[in-house]
């Protein structure tokens, strides 16, 4: 540990960063749980509201890319409050778009500010997360990521009192942005600076915003990052996917009633957030690459299951199995690509918005050839990546005298 961290300084900042993935996660969910009413409330149809939802994807994705030159501008602390005051003003834009003004453009460009706002939040608060896993020793963002599905569990909780009460999505939206601007003071306070927690004497830190700007644009040179962003890739995909397709393919597919479909849906997301939850020692255990590859076959025999099962029951053990394996490759390739922190940033923004691009333009992919070829068999696209993300894992493997991720199998 940096000796100019203390113990409870330490406790602190991971404190912090928990916060902050929750407070990312529960705006997702807050809008989500609130769309059928915001589409009512603007008469808009599906295909408008699709190209509106669109336009905060890719927002998202912009943010996301320029993340790495905003932290090298402004520094972790600053970078973080700023990005989590432009998606909260975001939350609260499309509250006004669509209570006061009733105007899809000031819907679609409080979108955009919570994309862009998450987006870019999302690079900042891994590249943190991996900070502290330097500090400790030890794997501990698959449970940052927990605290992400935590904060998107507790959002659509939060959404279903607030529909139940009868509260506008103005009313709705504009308390949720104040509580995650208290979230962002509280926990920005409690983030040391990156000098005190990287290595402050190397040349990158000295070196001009110019500077690091060239060296954030170098990660998209590196082989090992696009071989990080297989890996990111496969798994997204494959979560994307089932946050969409999910239930359809038990109702269309397998001919259940639509209350399986959600619950199927359910116990894929409980199983991906466990394994978060608990994934960290596992890792430790066994390493990065071991642990990819074990739940890169755990996903494939998953989704094999999945779309072959010939019972409801066997079904839904192929939705857990799904769940389990894609849960830590996402927050493993963020770890990964943050090794050297020097890089952290430009790495973790390149991989990432390869995933990225995965996770938002996958499912309507799906969609469109599924109307051709059926939705079950479209599903074996995403065994593909899976054995595609599998075999890239080698890629995460951890740098020379890391102890993060190791595990005994990866260290000799």
């Amino acid at each position: 540990m940096d000796a100019a961290l203390t113990r409870s300084r330490l406790v602190r900042w991971r404190t912090a960063v928990f916060a902050i993935f929750l407070a990312s996660g529960l705006s997702i969910a807050t809008w989500a749980a609130r769309v059928p009413a915001i589409k009512d409330l603007l008469g808009v149809n599906r295909s408008d509201l699709g190209l509106m939802l669109l336009v905060g994807g890719i927002a998202s994705i912009v943010g996301l890319s320029l993340s790495s030159v905003v932290l090298a501008r402004w520094g972790a602390r600053r970078a973080m409050l700023v990005s989590m005051l432009v998606f909260a003003v975001g939350v609260a834009v499309i509250g006004i778009g669509a209570d006061v003004a009733r105007s899809w453009g000031v819907v679609t460009l409080g979108l955009a500010m919570w994309g862009f706002g998450n987006g870019a939040l999302d690079v900042m608060m891994n590249v943190e997360g991996a900070a502290i896993e330097k500090q400790t020793g030890r794997t501990i963002l698959p449970l940052f990521h927990a605290f992400f599905s935590f904060g998107t569990v507790i959002g659509a909780g939060l959404g279903v009192v607030a529909i139940s009460l009868g509260l506008s999505p103005l009313i709705h939206l504009s308390v949720i942005a104040v509580v995650i601007v208290v979230v962002a003071f509280a926990s920005i306070a409690n983030v040391p600076a990156r000098e005190a927690t990287m290595d402050a004497e190397t040349p990158q830190e000295k070196a001009g915003w110019r500077d690091r700007l060239h060296l954030a644009l170098s990660a998209w040179k590196e082989p090992r990052t696009y071989a990080l962003g297989v890996i990111m890739l496969g798994m997204a995909f494959a979560e994307g996917g089932a946050n969409d397709w999910l239930a359809l393919g038990v109702v269309d597919g397998h001919g259940a009633a639509e209350a399986l479909g959600a619950a199927a849906l359910a116990v894929f997301s409980v199983s991906m957030t466990v394994v978060r939850v608990f994934g960290g020692p596992l890792v430790d255990r066994f390493g990065r690459v071991a642990t990819l590859r074990v739940l890169a076959i755990t996903a494939t025999v998953g989704l094999l299951l999945f779309i072959l099962a010939p019972n409801i029951p066997l079904v839904f053990v192929g939705a857990a199995l799904w769940g389990m394996g894609v849960s830590l490759g996402f927050p493993l390739g963020m770890s990964a690509a943050a090794d050297d922190p020097a890089k952290a940033a430009a790495r973790v923004s390149a991989a990432a918005t390869i995933g990225y691009v995965a996770f938002l333009a996958g499912p309507p992919v799906l969609g469109f050839i599924s109307e051709h070829i059926g939705l079950l068999n479209t599903l074996y696209i995403l065994v593909v990546l899976i054995v595609a993300s599998g075999l890239a894992s080698p890629a995460a493997r951890p740098a020379a005298g890391s102890t993060v991720g190791a595990g005994r199998t990866d260290s000799h």
